[in-house]
Protein backbone atom coordinates (compact mmCIF):
# COMPACT_ATOMS: atom_id res chain seq x y z
CA UNK A 1 0.00 0.00 0.00
CA UNK A 2 2.79 2.64 0.75
CA UNK A 3 4.82 1.45 -2.91
CA UNK A 4 1.33 2.36 -4.11
CA UNK A 5 0.74 5.60 -2.74
CA UNK A 6 4.63 6.75 -3.53
CA UNK A 7 4.04 6.05 -6.93
CA UNK A 8 0.98 7.54 -7.34
CA UNK A 9 2.17 10.74 -5.34
CA UNK A 10 4.92 10.40 -8.17
CA UNK A 11 2.77 10.35 -10.99
CA UNK A 12 0.60 12.91 -9.40
CA UNK A 13 3.51 15.63 -9.78
CA UNK A 14 4.57 14.62 -13.00
CA UNK A 15 1.69 15.26 -14.27
CA UNK A 16 0.99 18.44 -12.56
CA UNK A 17 4.54 19.31 -14.11
CA UNK A 18 3.64 18.44 -17.66
CA UNK A 19 -0.16 19.81 -17.46
CA UNK A 20 1.01 23.24 -19.16
CA UNK A 21 3.19 21.39 -21.70
CA UNK A 22 -0.10 19.06 -22.77
CA UNK A 23 -2.36 21.83 -22.85
CA UNK A 24 -0.27 23.65 -24.95
CA UNK A 25 0.00 20.92 -27.40
CA UNK A 26 -3.66 20.56 -27.17
CA UNK A 27 -4.20 24.15 -27.68
CA UNK A 28 -1.94 24.50 -30.75
CA UNK A 29 -4.13 22.37 -32.87
CA UNK A 30 -7.30 23.17 -31.44
CA UNK A 31 -10.24 24.69 -33.57
CA UNK A 32 -9.85 28.68 -33.46
CA UNK A 33 -14.03 28.69 -32.78
CA UNK A 34 -13.28 26.18 -29.59
CA UNK A 35 -11.06 28.77 -27.83
CA UNK A 36 -12.97 32.39 -28.92
CA UNK A 37 -16.17 30.78 -27.62
CA UNK A 38 -14.52 29.19 -24.90
CA UNK A 39 -16.20 25.84 -25.37
CA UNK A 40 -12.31 23.92 -24.95
CA UNK A 41 -13.31 20.50 -24.10
CA UNK A 42 -17.18 20.45 -25.59
CA UNK A 43 -16.13 21.59 -29.49
CA UNK A 44 -12.99 19.41 -29.02
CA UNK A 45 -11.67 18.98 -32.74
CA UNK A 46 -8.00 19.00 -34.69
CA UNK A 47 -7.36 21.73 -36.90
CA UNK A 48 -3.84 23.44 -38.68
CA UNK A 49 -5.57 26.71 -38.73
CA UNK A 50 -3.00 28.10 -36.19
CA UNK A 51 0.05 26.02 -37.90
CA UNK A 52 -0.82 27.53 -41.14
CA UNK A 53 -0.96 31.23 -39.70
CA UNK A 54 2.47 30.62 -38.09
CA UNK A 55 3.97 30.35 -41.64
CA UNK A 56 2.70 33.29 -43.15
CA UNK A 57 3.99 35.33 -40.39
CA UNK A 58 7.64 33.73 -41.19
CA UNK A 59 7.78 31.40 -38.19
CA UNK A 60 9.64 28.72 -40.21
CA UNK A 61 12.35 31.16 -41.43
CA UNK A 62 13.05 31.91 -37.91
CA UNK A 63 13.24 28.14 -36.89
CA UNK A 64 15.49 27.66 -39.48
CA UNK A 65 18.06 30.60 -39.19
CA UNK A 66 18.01 29.86 -35.15
CA UNK A 67 18.78 26.64 -35.59
CA UNK A 68 21.58 27.22 -37.83
CA UNK A 69 22.90 30.12 -35.57
CA UNK A 70 22.95 28.24 -32.52
CA UNK A 71 24.46 25.10 -34.24
CA UNK A 72 27.71 27.16 -35.67
CA UNK A 73 27.67 29.35 -31.41
CA UNK A 74 27.83 25.27 -30.00
CA UNK A 75 30.37 24.43 -32.84
CA UNK A 76 32.56 27.60 -32.23
CA UNK A 77 31.97 27.11 -28.26
CA UNK A 78 33.24 23.27 -28.38
CA UNK A 79 36.41 24.07 -30.61
CA UNK A 80 37.59 27.04 -28.48
CA UNK A 81 36.54 24.71 -24.99
CA UNK A 82 38.58 21.74 -26.01
CA UNK A 83 41.90 24.19 -26.95
CA UNK A 84 41.22 25.92 -23.56
CA UNK A 85 40.86 22.64 -21.50
CA UNK A 86 44.13 21.73 -22.86
CA UNK A 87 45.64 24.05 -21.90
CA UNK A 88 44.57 24.25 -18.57
CA UNK A 89 45.28 20.67 -17.82
CA UNK A 90 49.03 21.47 -19.81
CA UNK A 91 49.38 23.89 -16.37
CA UNK A 92 47.66 26.93 -17.33
CA UNK A 93 46.74 28.82 -14.22
CA UNK A 94 43.42 30.19 -15.53
CA UNK A 95 41.25 28.20 -14.12
CA UNK A 96 39.91 30.30 -11.07
CA UNK A 97 39.32 33.46 -13.78
CA UNK A 98 37.09 30.83 -15.75
CA UNK A 99 35.49 29.74 -12.42
CA UNK A 100 35.14 33.58 -11.53
CA UNK A 101 33.37 34.41 -15.03
CA UNK A 102 30.97 31.47 -14.40
CA UNK A 103 29.40 33.06 -11.30
CA UNK A 104 28.98 36.76 -13.09
CA UNK A 105 25.47 36.94 -14.28
CA UNK A 106 25.48 37.94 -17.99
CA UNK A 107 23.11 40.53 -17.69
CA UNK A 108 25.91 42.39 -16.41
CA UNK A 109 27.99 42.54 -19.48
CA UNK A 110 25.31 43.63 -22.24
CA UNK A 111 26.10 47.07 -21.28
CA UNK A 112 29.89 46.93 -21.67
CA UNK A 113 29.28 43.93 -24.54
CA UNK A 114 27.01 46.65 -26.19
CA UNK A 115 29.74 49.31 -26.31
CA UNK A 116 32.40 47.53 -27.28
CA UNK A 117 30.52 45.80 -30.83
CA UNK A 118 29.53 49.19 -31.51
CA UNK A 119 32.74 50.92 -31.22
CA UNK A 120 33.48 47.64 -34.11
CA UNK A 121 30.50 48.58 -36.38
CA UNK A 122 28.98 45.32 -35.65
CA UNK A 123 25.54 46.46 -34.05
CA UNK A 124 22.74 44.72 -36.08
CA UNK A 125 25.02 42.34 -37.66
CA UNK A 126 25.43 38.31 -37.91
CA UNK A 127 28.66 38.65 -36.09
CA UNK A 128 26.76 40.35 -32.99
CA UNK A 129 24.86 37.11 -32.51
CA UNK A 130 28.07 35.17 -32.96
CA UNK A 131 31.61 36.80 -31.96
CA UNK A 132 30.13 37.13 -28.34
CA UNK A 133 29.49 33.40 -27.75
CA UNK A 134 32.63 32.22 -29.10
CA UNK A 135 34.05 30.96 -26.02
CA UNK A 136 31.65 29.78 -22.65
CA UNK A 137 33.87 28.85 -19.34
CA UNK A 138 30.88 26.19 -18.55
CA UNK A 139 31.94 24.53 -21.06
CA UNK A 140 35.46 25.14 -20.75
CA UNK A 141 35.03 23.95 -16.80
CA UNK A 142 33.29 20.56 -18.29
CA UNK A 143 35.83 19.73 -20.62
CA UNK A 144 38.64 20.46 -18.88
CA UNK A 145 36.91 17.85 -16.14
CA UNK A 146 37.02 14.98 -18.56
CA UNK A 147 40.34 15.79 -19.21
CA UNK A 148 41.24 15.65 -15.94
CA UNK A 149 40.00 12.06 -15.47
CA UNK A 150 42.58 11.16 -18.18
CA UNK A 151 45.46 9.21 -16.70
CA UNK A 152 48.31 11.02 -17.33
CA UNK A 153 50.62 8.03 -18.09
CA UNK A 154 48.88 7.62 -21.24
CA UNK A 155 49.69 11.09 -22.21
CA UNK A 156 53.54 10.68 -21.24
CA UNK A 157 53.53 7.15 -22.78
CA UNK A 158 52.38 9.19 -25.93
CA UNK A 159 55.47 11.90 -25.49
CA UNK A 160 57.69 9.19 -24.86
CA UNK A 161 57.21 7.87 -28.40
CA UNK A 162 57.07 11.65 -29.81
CA UNK A 163 53.57 12.76 -29.94
CA UNK A 164 53.42 16.90 -29.83
CA UNK A 165 50.60 18.74 -28.66
CA UNK A 166 48.36 18.45 -31.99
CA UNK A 167 48.41 14.40 -31.36
CA UNK A 168 48.05 14.38 -27.67
CA UNK A 169 44.84 16.64 -28.41
CA UNK A 170 43.00 15.37 -30.98
CA UNK A 171 44.15 11.86 -31.31
CA UNK A 172 43.92 10.81 -27.94
CA UNK A 173 42.23 13.30 -25.60
CA UNK A 174 39.61 14.15 -27.83
CA UNK A 175 38.04 10.32 -28.71
CA UNK A 176 38.38 10.37 -24.58
CA UNK A 177 36.46 13.40 -23.96
CA UNK A 178 33.85 12.92 -27.21
CA UNK A 179 31.04 12.20 -24.35
CA UNK A 180 31.53 15.41 -22.62
CA UNK A 181 31.71 17.27 -26.07
CA UNK A 182 28.07 15.81 -27.17
CA UNK A 183 26.65 16.97 -23.59
CA UNK A 184 28.31 20.19 -23.27
CA UNK A 185 27.17 20.72 -27.08
CA UNK A 186 23.79 20.20 -25.90
CA UNK A 187 23.55 22.39 -22.77
CA UNK A 188 24.95 25.14 -24.75
CA UNK A 189 22.82 24.59 -27.76
CA UNK A 190 19.65 25.28 -25.08
CA UNK A 191 21.74 28.35 -23.90
CA UNK A 192 22.20 29.73 -26.63
CA UNK A 193 18.56 29.07 -28.44
CA UNK A 194 16.49 30.33 -24.93
CA UNK A 195 18.51 33.93 -25.69
CA UNK A 196 15.90 36.91 -25.33
CA UNK A 197 17.14 39.89 -24.38
CA UNK A 198 20.58 39.85 -25.87
CA UNK A 199 19.63 39.45 -29.51
CA UNK A 200 17.06 41.84 -29.16
CA UNK A 201 19.50 44.59 -27.73
CA UNK A 202 22.03 43.84 -30.34
CA UNK A 203 19.71 43.43 -33.20
CA UNK A 204 16.68 45.32 -34.47
CA UNK A 205 16.36 43.76 -38.17
CA UNK A 206 14.08 41.83 -38.10
CA UNK A 207 16.21 39.66 -40.68
CA UNK A 208 18.31 38.89 -38.11
CA UNK A 209 16.06 38.03 -35.32
CA UNK A 210 16.84 34.37 -33.08
CA UNK A 211 13.34 32.36 -32.77
CA UNK A 212 12.95 33.62 -29.33
CA UNK A 213 13.04 37.47 -29.96
CA UNK A 214 10.58 36.85 -32.97
CA UNK A 215 8.22 34.79 -30.23
CA UNK A 216 8.10 38.09 -28.37
CA UNK A 217 7.21 40.25 -31.17
CA UNK A 218 4.45 37.67 -32.21
CA UNK A 219 3.21 37.82 -28.67
CA UNK A 220 2.86 41.54 -28.86
CA UNK A 221 0.85 41.62 -32.28
CA UNK A 222 -1.52 38.67 -31.35
CA UNK A 223 -1.72 38.82 -27.30
CA UNK A 224 -5.40 36.53 -27.22
CA UNK A 225 -5.09 33.90 -30.05
CA UNK A 226 -3.85 31.02 -27.82
CA UNK A 227 -4.15 28.30 -30.49
CA UNK A 228 -1.23 30.29 -33.16
CA UNK A 229 0.97 31.54 -29.50
CA UNK A 230 0.65 27.71 -28.39
CA UNK A 231 1.78 26.59 -31.90
CA UNK A 232 4.37 28.40 -32.01
CA UNK A 233 5.45 27.99 -28.33
CA UNK A 234 5.30 24.07 -28.92
CA UNK A 235 7.16 24.04 -32.23
CA UNK A 236 10.29 26.22 -30.95
CA UNK A 237 10.71 24.04 -27.77
CA UNK A 238 10.91 20.48 -30.06
CA UNK A 239 14.32 21.10 -31.07
CA UNK A 240 15.37 21.05 -27.64
CA UNK A 241 13.03 18.36 -26.09
CA UNK A 242 14.35 16.51 -28.86
CA UNK A 243 17.93 16.80 -28.37
CA UNK A 244 17.75 16.53 -24.61
CA UNK A 245 15.71 13.12 -24.83
CA UNK A 246 18.06 11.88 -27.28
CA UNK A 247 20.95 12.40 -24.87
CA UNK A 248 19.79 12.26 -21.67
CA UNK A 249 21.97 10.11 -19.60
CA UNK A 250 25.04 11.61 -21.27
CA UNK A 251 24.12 15.11 -20.44
CA UNK A 252 23.37 13.91 -16.56
CA UNK A 253 25.95 12.09 -16.28
CA UNK A 254 28.44 15.08 -17.90
CA UNK A 255 26.69 17.25 -15.75
CA UNK A 256 27.40 15.27 -12.36
CA UNK A 257 30.91 14.61 -13.50
CA UNK A 258 31.51 18.21 -13.99
CA UNK A 259 30.63 19.62 -10.70
CA UNK A 260 32.41 17.00 -8.62
CA UNK A 261 35.49 18.54 -6.48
Amino acid sequence: MGRFLKHLFVFAVLLFIALPFLWMAYAAFMPKEAVYSGELFSRMGFSLESVRALAKEGFWDRLFFSLGLSSGVVALQLFTALLAAYALRAGLGLLPFYLFLMAVPAELLLVPLYGILKGFGLLDTFWALVLPFAASPFVIYLVYQAMRGVPEELLEAARLDGAGHRVLLFRILFPLVRPTLVAAGVLSFAAHWNLVLYPRVVVSDPGLWTLQTWLTDLQRKYPTDWGLLSAAALFSVLPIALLYLLFERRVVATFEEGLKG
